[in-house]
């Protein structure tokens, strides 16, 4: 069973999955193609048939096969409405009733990054990805490949729809690229479209497992967390590196410390707010975070309890600081003895350090970045009133290419559960 996604609507999922669906029935393998968009179900729109039977109806001990209508172009493929929204279905039954040995069953997902689209995708043997070439497109298609890794879900490949070449920008993904299907009118009709389809098909029909194996890093990098910055650094940073996050305070900057609390154990250091009051900012966050080790360093002796907690720090972890403007306004001394020592450490674990810099100019700001491995700097932006706010990361300092200057946008719309850390702050 494979799951047809991409998390920016208008991609074309549903046009990929029919053309799919049709060159698979070409290649005679019969095919079954299932809507699992509830909100705005599209597969029996564009093939002309009536809303029902829909999956929903598998709960009544109807077999996929018996509920599938006949595709009017192709005798081979069936379709599948997705369920009413007066309907409860949840999609682990229908993997219970799909025979692979029959045919080839591929689901239609909806868009986004939520719990519409991971119910569905979480049952399928893989993912095929659906991005046009806006930067928006192929933005929301990484963010699809990492919710897919996440799941545990195998990435079968991409497909760049309405595209005449792989565009740049998915060319660094760390997937396969199945093929381009450029844009025609009627495409589901055009020869063009659909040998490029037939194309797609024989590919997939020719992986093997470790072409559909998620990339190794085999030890060389560490993941941020920030999936739009890994896929243009290789993967993430070097064991042993220090980072230094530059913000406003109100830029939402949380956000990245989150997200990086999610690929492995994290200590999560905070200067400024109650373990609490993190627990509960990282709780609310609707995807992507783990459950670090949360503790409070303030006071006269927030290095040396900094320090005494970073020693304990085990292999491949992260560490966060946030913010380290605290331990900043510290005498120069004490402040370069804990960059030292924080440095020392982290390369002994092979571990990976974020300091959280707000903007502004304490003492000490320009030790900080002087001992980064990376300095990423985050911006946000109000294009105008009423509009949402635009996050844009750049990294003018990254030690292992001192060349990378690239500004890209970044997307908190999966993340937006969390906001800044709740104030007044509580003490512990």
């Amino acid at each position: 069973m494979i799951a047809i996604a991409g998390s920016k609507g208008g991609c074309g999922k549903t046009t990929v999955t029919l053309g799919l669906a049709e060159a698979f029935a070409r290649a005679e393998t019969a095919a079954i193609a299932v809507d699992a968009d509830r909100q705005l179900p599209n597969l029996h729109v564009k093939t002309d048939l009536d809303r029902g039977p829909t999956v929903a109806d598998l709960e009544s001990g109807h077999s996929l096969e018996e509920i599938a209508q006949e595709h009017p172009r192709e005798p081979s493929v069936g379709i599948v409405p997705a369920p009413k929204s007066s309907e409860a279905f949840e999609f682990d039954v229908l993997a219970e009733h799909v025979d692979e040995d029959g045919y080839q069953a591929l689901i239609d997902c909806p868009s986004g990054a939520g719990p519409d689209v991971v119910d569905p995708m979480s049952q399928a043997d893989g993912v095929v990805v659906v991005a046009s070439e806006t930067d928006r497109s192929l933005e929301a298609a990484e963010t699809t490949i990492e919710m897919a890794r996440r799941l545990g879900v195998p990435v079968y490949g991409a497909v760049l729809n309405k595209c005449s070449e792989i565009p740049q920008r998915a060319s660094r993904w760390d997937v396969p690229l199945l093929g381009c299907v450029p844009e025609r009118t009627s495409p589901l009709v055009n020869d063009e479209v659909m040998a490029a389809f037939d194309d797609v098909v024989a590919t997939l029909r020719e992986q093997s497992p470790s072409d559909r194996a998620p990339p190794t890093l085999s030890g060389d990098r560490l993941p941020t967390g920030v999936t739009e910055l890994d896929y243009r650094i290789g993967g993430g940073l070097p064991p042993g590196s220090v980072v230094a996050l530059v913000a406003e305070p109100a830029s939402q900057a949380e956000h990245l410390l989150f997200q990086a609390t999610g690929v492995r154990g994290t200590l999560y250091l905070s200067t400024a707010h109650s373990r609490e009051n993190v627990r509960r900012s990282i709780e609310a966050a609707s995807t992507g975070t783990g459950t670090p080790t949360i503790r409070r360093v303030s006071g006269p002796d927030a290095i040396d309890d900094a320090l005494s907690l970073i020693e304990k720090l085990p292999d491949a972890a992260n560490l966060i600081v946030d913010p380290v403007d605290e331990l900043e306004r510290r005498d120069r001394s004490s402040y370069v003895r804990f960059l030292d020592e924080l440095r020392e450490r982290i390369a002994e674990t092979d571990s990976l350090a974020i300091l959280h810099c707000l903007e502004g100019d304490p003492e000490n700001r320009a030790a900080t970045l002087r001992a980064a491995d990376a300095v990423l700097k985050l911006e946000s932006v109000a294009p105008g009133a009423g509009t949402d706010v635009e996050h844009y990361l750049s990294v003018p300092k990254y030690r292992p290419n001192a060349e990378f200057s690239e500004t890209f946008e970044i997307d908190f719309a999966d993340h937006a559960g969390a906001g800044p850390i709740e104030s007044p702050l509580e003490s512990d």
